[in-house]
């Protein structure tokens, strides 16, 4: 019996290898084949419709995005805008998450109904234009920022795994005679480290792909994010648009662009995942069972 259980856990393990090998395969060719269609000739992308090693290698597409010194500043915005968001989204989220995980907290459960009630009920496009209009912030990087500042769900997330913290720490700090926010800020924010790190990659990466508040809140070109620019060259390399100056380089096929602008947007906030990843599992898990 020793032995067929031996037998049957040994091939339960090879069957789980080669199944999560074959799912890590499909998550994993199709950007595989982006990156190596960015970096694929005219001929060979009319030739092949999916390339996985280009037989010719080719910078074309990539020397056509990065031909003009707009997209260096759009990618500067993004920067900007993605720091400066999820700063702003994080202490805002910390304070609230913080507040109404104590159940001493009076009228606690009628603002969780209301935060809860946003997930369910938005105000829709039209009102959140007019209120941002009305606060002067239209053409400015704050109506990128401030209407998307507090995500009810990564708020949930972060009062859960608040609540999980032994109350008899904060009771230990209030007899030392240390305030509400030496709580929060000496206590309950280093022991929530890795909730920390998973909602500011959920806030870092919303801030990245900022798209329609761009379009809707920012007149001045000048003033885009990289995935609006992104967006507009595409345009360009398909023959309908000419506003962009592109210092009149002829541009490869629109496939090609196409995927060297896939490569150019996820590559950098990609590039985050590495230094959260110990972090990312555990937060999220915590955050979200337990409480």
């Amino acid at each position: 019996m020793v032995e067929d259980r031996s037998l049957a856990g040994r091939m339960f393990s090879i069957i789980n290898y080669l199944l999560l090998t074959l799912i890590g395969l499909i998550t994993l060719i199709p950007f595989v084949h982006v990156v190596a269609g960015s970096f694929t000739t005219s001929a060979e992308m009319a030739a092949k419709k999916f390339v996985i090693i280009p037989t010719e290698w080719s910078i074309e597409a990539y020397r056509f995005i990065f031909s003009t010194n707009t997209i260096f500043k759009a990618m500067g915005v993004s920067i900007w805008t993605t720091l400066l968001g999820t700063l702003i989204s994080m202490f805002i989220t910390a304070l609230m998450a913080y507040g109404l995980s104590r159940r001493d907290v009076d009228g606690r459960k009628v603002i969780m109904f209301l935060v809860v009630f946003t997930m369910l009920f938005h105000g829709g496009l039209v009102p959140t234009f007019l209120v941002v209009k009305e606060l002067g912030m239209i053409d400015s990087y704050m109506a990128l920022i401030l209407p998307t500042a507090v995500s009810a769900f990564n708020l949930i997330i972060l009062k859960n795994f608040f609540q999980n913290i032994p109350e008899g720490l904060e009771e230990s700090a209030k007899i030392d005679g240390c305030s509400d926010f030496g709580i929060l800020f000496r206590i309950v924010l280093p022991l929530s480290l890795p909730a920390i790190a998973t909602i500011s990659l959920f806030y870092a990466v919303t801030y990245w792909n900022t798209y329609l508040s761009a379009i809707l809140y920012l007149n001045e070109s000048a003033k885009w994010p990289i995935q609006v620019l992104l967006r507009q060259i595409v345009v360009l390399a398909s023959g309908m648009d000419h506003s962009i100056d592109l210092d009149s380089v002829t541009p490869p096929p629109a496939q090609s662009i196409k995927m060297a602008v896939i490569v150019v947007a996820t590559v950098p906030i990609l590039l985050v995942y590495p230094f959260l990843q110990k972090h990312f599992a555990k937060g999220a898990m915590i955050g979200s069972i337990k409480g």
